[in-house]
């Protein structure tokens, strides 16, 4: 596989995160955050199931034998769904996107920076300080914004 491709799946997984996070949000908003959530997981299992079943090749550590702190990804799975699925309805897509992707970069910088979960050390160094400053500016951003456009919509409101 080559860079660039790898490169366009992980845009398109963006793309698809954000689709699915709006349309989770707003199906947990009508019918609440955990059914919103065990729907996405069930479908979620019946899909992987069939994958892993018709097209998963052997590998020698199985599922049950691999180091079971390796087995805790599952739990982080599940507490970003339901945060995501309460969070959406409450700021918006795009404010929950730029929230999650600066607690996904922040946390991949101290991870690469102390090899945490076995891998490679990549020190922090200034393009990754300035990186996480462009992030907390994004946010800071939006979240105006959104607050911009609420004092709007109450003026509209009380009109």
């Amino acid at each position: 596989m080559t860079v660039f491709f790898a490169i366009f799946m992980l845009v398109l997984g963006g793309i698809a995160l954000s689709v699915q996070s709006s349309i989770n949000g707003r199906l947990g908003h009508n019918v609440g955050v955990i059914a919103s959530a065990w729907l996405t997981f069930v479908i979620g299992f019946a899909i992987s199931f069939l994958l892993f079943f018709f097209f998963e090749s052997n590998h020698e550590v199985s599922l049950f034998s691999a180091p079971k702190w390796q087995l805790s990804g599952a739990l982080f799975g599940v507490m970003y769904m339901l945060i995501v699925v309460f969070a959406v309805p409450k700021i918006g897509i795009a404010a929950a996107t730029v929230c999650t992707i600066s607690g996904q970069l922040i946390m991949s910088l101290l991870i690469d920076h102390f090899g945490w979960l076995e891998n490679k050390i990549i020190p922090l160094d200034d393009y990754r300080y300035f990186a996480i400053l462009l992030l907390v500016a994004a946010v800071t951003m939006i979240y105006l914004s959104n607050k911009r456009i609420d004092k709007k919509e109450q003026q509209v409101l009380s009109d």
